[in-house]
């Protein structure tokens, strides 16, 4: 190829990039959230493979709980599966032949703040084991939330991360991380966490060391919507779920996410079929869950065999195919 020619396709691959990438309002593609509601995988993973074998699934509108949207997966192109815990599901991966992303939360707390979570060991040797199914470049590890108080300090935090690079180096490419956010119930449960205000020196001081410990061990490491994106430090400038990474995996456009604050995220629209207080770790900073009389409640209404996560369909609901 000629230095001419090779112009003339760094143009063209250009411009291609550039419609595919960029076409946020009309995209073609459908991404299943699996899910930022509730950990799926974790407590209901044979129910969502059972839906997975009939086809489709149900997800009750969280606003108008009348409304149902009924989902074939022959019309999904990608799953996200989220979730603290992902062993429950590692037996199931072979038989998805829909493209599989993996975000996994792993923080180095422990039962006062995360009562319900596996041992971080098993937790780890399951995402080892899923980099060997769909890849390392397919799994990203989330450390997030951050906060602080006198148990889990900087120093905490700086030691826990770079031992967690080390125990991932080689099955992780990726890691994110966001700071504490003052949810419902982390405000609820503020005397538990007891979390203090970083400092601006602090801030400097976990983005050096963290990014260092991540260069280490041939990683990345980014923030998620997040003011402070620590770049100045060594952290990359990267969407948690891009409209690149998402056209890589199956070669189709996506909207851009619009429902989150100031509409200032650039992730990819994603679909959550979760349900909201539906999770069991009823770990104190959860945004999802608000309510634990009502997440026990919602577990004990579950069925496997229902189209939906909590609950059946009634005669009254009105439920309505969605493509996108």
């Amino acid at each position: 190829m000629t230095i001419g020619e090779l112009t003339l396709f760094e143009q063209l691959r250009k411009f291609v990039n550039e419609t595919c990438y960029n076409k946020k309002e009309d995209g073609d593609g459908m991404i299943l959230n699996v899910s930022g509601r509730t950990d799926i995988v974790a407590f209901y993973s044979k129910w969502f493979i059972r839906r997975y074998k009939a086809g489709f699934v149900d997800v009750r509108n969280p606003f108008y709980p009348k409304l149902v949207s009924r989902i074939y997966f022959k019309d999904v192109d990608l799953i996200l599966f989220c979730t603290k815990n992902p062993l429950p599901i590692l037996d199931f991966l072979s038989s998805i032949k829909i493209p599989i992303l993996f975000h996994v939360t792993l923080t180095p707390y422990k039962t006062d703040i995360e009562p319900n979570v596996p041992p971080k060991g098993k937790i780890i040797e399951g995402i080892k084991k899923i980099a060997k199914i769909i890849g390392c470049e397919n799994v990203f590890i989330r450390y997030d939330p951050i906060f602080k108080n006198e148990r889990y300090t900087l120093e905490y935090h700086k030691k826990a991360f770079e031992k967690m690079c080390s125990l991932l180096n080689g099955s992780v490419k990726h890691i994110i991380v966001s700071f504490l956010d003052e949810y419902k119930n982390v405000l609820k449960n503020k005397c538990i966490l007891n979390y203090k205000e970083w400092t601006e020196e602090e801030y400097r001081e976990i983005g050096l060391s963290f990014a260092r410990s991540a260069q280490k061990y041939g990683m990345t490491v980014q923030t998620c919507f997040e003011d402070k994106n620590l770049v100045e430090y060594g952290f990359v400038k990267r969407d948690c779920l891009s409209s690149e990474l998402a056209y890589q995996l199956t070669g189709k456009t996506y909207k851009k996410w619009k429902a989150r604050k100031g509409n200032k995220c650039n992730c990819v629209e994603m679909i959550d079929i979760g349900v909201y207080n539906s999770c069991k770790h009823f770990c104190k900073y959860c945004y999802a869950n608000f309510d634990e009389c009502v997440v026990e409640t919602n577990f004990k209404n579950h069925q496997e065999s229902s189209s939906l996560l909590v609950g059946c369909l009634q005669k009254e609901d009105s439920v309505k195919v969605r493509r996108k």
